[in-house]
């Protein structure tokens, strides 16, 4: 009986199955990349890094670092800095990533150069490698020289890979692979020169990483050094598309509740208009069990169908997801088909399917066979509470197993279900609410049309509550992922104005400062900024100091804090990336003052220190106590030079520094031709066209926001099929009445207007309770989830609530057309 009916209703049945589909192939997708993703990422970290574990520091080790870096025995030995080069064959300049590398590296993976000996001739023939998309772009073959610094050498090779590049950071600055030894005769490495060192080891098969990491981490930050090992590499590259992951794993269980509210009203829809042949069928002898059978049978079968076809086109889907993301991936991704969503899509869709139809299945128990002879609607029987809240406590821990495995932290996962409940709950009571209001103070004056209309919200069989519930709900999760993907997006946009610079220049020592700003008035630019730098340490904070710190382990602050080299700056104002939080900004202090400091409240937070704490900098050998005066929020996303430690004027003057220089090119020709003269006689200094970034940044931008527009889609596209079976779900007793109503006189126009307003008003309300509570939701998503700034789109206002309440509308307007267009009589005998 269960395929015979369901053969006979294959129509009617396929809202059930797209709603199933389209939620368990987002899901699958999703958590088949995932798993992909981590894989990859474990067996790739040795790959990425080169090596078992480095040292890496950013200055010259001194003589106890060098004494535990050499008592390890690395294998290769490299120092990387950023750095314009030139190409004397046609004048061309480029920033660069310059690692100057001896010994064997990489110890695991491979230097792929063309010619294939070059990566192994290169360091005895004393040439360059240079990256073969930079060769291709300025025409360079081997052969040809590279000018790196003061030093003139042959290049010997293209390189087409390096373990430690990713595709962003070689578009930015491409990789150049000069000898270790001919690095001092550049003469790039002066006062104020940012700088790697880098020691690469391979561990034998007895060394416990986690263990040697405890050992040595210790030592090492003392002398100002780090170690990294291929796992805690593994661990970080995890974390670096932490985001991603929140935000696909969000896709996926809006996609799979969007799924469930489309499967409980298609089969509201489903069994309301079987709840007569069940009737019929007991008349015949059927028993309850059988008559509740039958059209369980059917639903899980279709569940597991569904499930089966979700995962295959889930499948599918995240086959393209490498090729869509390799442009921000470290990496290759290779896939691998796992068992465990796929089959978790299966169980997914028969759980899905039979908990979600429970609620309107239980009506299939309790239907008479009476009913198959009387007018009135019985639907609504008096179902025993104890079963129906034993499927609503089904339901919730389905959410809540669901939640936890999507995003394996028990808070989050309670969080999203109450979330759920509450918004259900809101929308729920929204809609009582707005019955009793029209009842308490309904528009008499009103014309016929429209009192009846109103009429139809609150009188008996109305479908007020079920319409509002499941429209805002569909609109909520809609608007949530559109407010999520701004949230994700927003940090990654970028611009530049005709007053913003664009080209920023790094390194500018005090003596050539002027002879650059003259270059720049040549080619008829104007600096706009002028920024010193002063390089310093912190020598103690609040009286202790660093040794200090390490031994009290009561002390929560943070170790990097004692360890990191600051590049300050002193100005006599804020700028548009600062806001202060705390304390008052100081412009300018004379000499034998308290010298009152800016600091950023990252650095706040890691310092522990607050207004009035005293901090004690090194200055290139000298001690300055300074306290601190302000703390100011800083918008690190912004492509500009910010600082964690801000001096006010008259007190950094005299002290060793170099200098930024910042300027804007209108167009290509002029950024070249400035970058080409600089090079030319200043090639100590670092150029940032900030434009090769913007297109870069904008670049990975147009991949994510298709990835997530992509994923949405799925979720855009089973909340419609949500509201399509919502609001048919009124057809049955709109048909009804309609009938009555033109058998009674009324025109054709008349009910037109009676069933639009209705479906408009139920539309708007819906739709606009549904976007205001996603609002509430993507603020919280933000601020606990994501830890990103939150400012609200208009796009759900102005669009998805038009919209929705207008596809609302053409679905309930569609419901009665056949009225419409039939006799009364007619349309009566087809509905039976």
């Amino acid at each position: 009986m269960a395929w015979r009916d369901a053969k006979a209703s294959r129509v009617r049945l396929v809202l059930f199955m797209a709603s199933i589909v389209l939620g368990i192939a987002a899901v699958v997708s999703i958590q088949l990349f995932r798993d992909n993703l981590q894989d990859n990422i474990q067996q790739q970290s040795k790959s990425l890094m080169g090596a078992d574990y480095l040292i890496d520091i950013d200055e010259t080790p001194n003589e106890r670092a060098q004494a535990i870096i050499d008592s390890l025995n690395p294998v290769a030995t490299e120092v990387n800095f950023v750095s314009m080069i030139a190409f004397p064959k046609n004048g061309g300049t480029k920033l660069v990533r310059v690692r100057g590398l001896e010994g064997a590296f990489p110890i695991y993976g491979k230097m792929k150069t063309q010619p294939e000996l070059a990566s192994s001739t290169y360091q005895d023939d004393q040439g360059a490698l240079v990256d073969a998309t930079l060769m291709l772009q300025y025409n360079i073959e081997p052969g040809d020289s590279i000018k790196v610094g003061e030093l003139t050498l042959p290049i010997i090779g293209s390189l087409n890979s390096l373990p430690g590049s990713s595709a962003v950071m070689s578009s930015v600055a491409p990789p150049v692979v000069i000898p270790f030894g001919l690095v001092p005769d550049t003469e790039l490495l002066q006062f104020g020169s940012r700088k790697e060192y880098q020691y690469y080891y391979k561990a034998d098969a007895t060394t416990d990483l986690i263990q040697l990491e405890k050992v040595l981490e210790p030592m090492l930050d003392a002398e100002k050094a780090d170690l990294d090992t291929h796992t805690s590499t593994s661990r970080r590259l995890g974390r670096r598309y932490e985001n991603m992951g929140k935000f696909l794993n969000l896709v996926a269980f809006i996609a799979l509740l969007l799924g469930c509210v489309g499967i409980a009203s298609s089969v509201h829809i489903y069994i309301r208009e079987k709840l007569k042949h069940i009737a019929v069928l007991k008349c015949l002898g059927a028993s309850r069990r059988q008559s509740f059978l039958i059209y369980l049978i059917q639903i899980a079968g279709i569940g597991i169908i569904g499930g089966c076809i979700g995962g295959l086109i889930g499948i599918g889907i995240q086959e393209s997801f490498p090729y869509i993301l390799q442009e921000f991936l470290p990496f290759e991704v290779s896939i691998s088909i796992t068992a465990q969503p796929v089959i978790m899509g299966i169980v997914l869709g028969f759980l899905m399917a039979v908990l979600f139809a429970l609620l309107s299945l239980l009506n299939t128990w309790y239907v008479s066979p009476l009913q198959a002879l009387r007018i009135s609607d019985t639907s609504n029987s008096n179902k025993p509470k104890v079963a129906r809240f034993a499927v609503f406590g089904a339901i919730v821990l389905f959410l809540f197993l669901f939640s936890y495995w999507l995003l394996e932290h028990i808070p989050y996962a309670i969080a999203f279900v109450i979330g759920m409940l509450i918004t259900f709950a809101i929308l729920a009571g929204v809609a009582t609410l707005i019955m009793k209001l029209i009842k308490l103070w309904f528009p008499k004056s009103l014309g016929y049309t429209t009192r009846q209309s109103l009429l139809n919200l609150y009188r008996p069989n109305n479908q007020t509550l079920v319409l509002i519930v499941a429209i805002g709900l569909g609109t909520f999760l809609i608007s949530t992922l559109y407010f999520t993907k701004d949230i994700l997006l927003a940090k990654t946009e970028v611009g530049s104005g005709a007053q913003s610079a664009n080209i920023i220049m790094l390194d500018v020592q005090p003596e050539q400062g002027e002879a650059i700003s003259n270059t720049i008035a040549g080619n008829d630019l104007e600096v706009i900024d002028n920024i010193p730098l002063v390089t310093m340490r912190i020598h103690s904070v609040k009286g202790m100091e660093a040794n200090e710190v390490q031994q009290d382990t009561t002390i929560r602050m943070r170790r990097w804090v004692f360890n990191h080299e600051f590049r300050t700056t002193y100005r006599d104002s804020l700028i548009a990336s600062e806001e202060i939080l705390e304390g008052e900004w100081v412009s300018e202090v004379s000499a034998g003052e308290v010298v009152p400091i800016s600091i950023s409240d990252n650095v706040a937070e890691d310092a522990q220190v607050t207004i009035g704490d005293k901090i004690v900098f090194n200055v290139q050998g000298v001690l300055m106590e300074t306290v601190v005066g302000s703390i100011r929020m800083v918008d690190w996303g912004q492509l500009q030079l910010n600082f964690s430690v801000v001096f006010p004027k008259g007190v950094l003057e005299k002290a060793p520094q170099f200098n930024v220089l910042t300027t804007n090119a209108p167009n290509e020709a002029s950024s070249a031709r400035l970058q080409q003269a600089v090079v030319k006689d200043f090639p100590n200094v670092t150029i940032i066209d900030l434009r090769q970034v913007y297109t870069i940044v904008e670049d990975i931008l147009s991949k994510v926001t298709w990835i997530i527009n992509f994923m949405a889609f799925f979720s855009i596209l089973t909340g419609i099929i949500v509201l399509i079976g919502s609001v048919r779900t009124s057809k049955y007793q709109r048909i009804k009445e309609s009938v009555l109503l033109r058998t009674l006189g009324a025109q054709n126009k008349q009910i037109l207007k009676i069933s639009a307003l209705e479906y408009l008003l139920l539309g708007l309300v819906g739709s606009l309770v549904g976007i205001v509570l996603a609002l509430i939701s993507a603020m919280l998503l933000a601020l606990f989830v994501f830890n990103e700034p939150f400012v609200p789109s208009v796009i759900p206002f102005v669009v998805f609530l038009p919209i929705i309440s207008l596809l609302v509308l053409g679905i309930g307007l569609s419901n009665i057309s056949g009225v419409l267009n039939s006799s009364p009589l007619e349309v009566l005998r087809r509905e039976v």
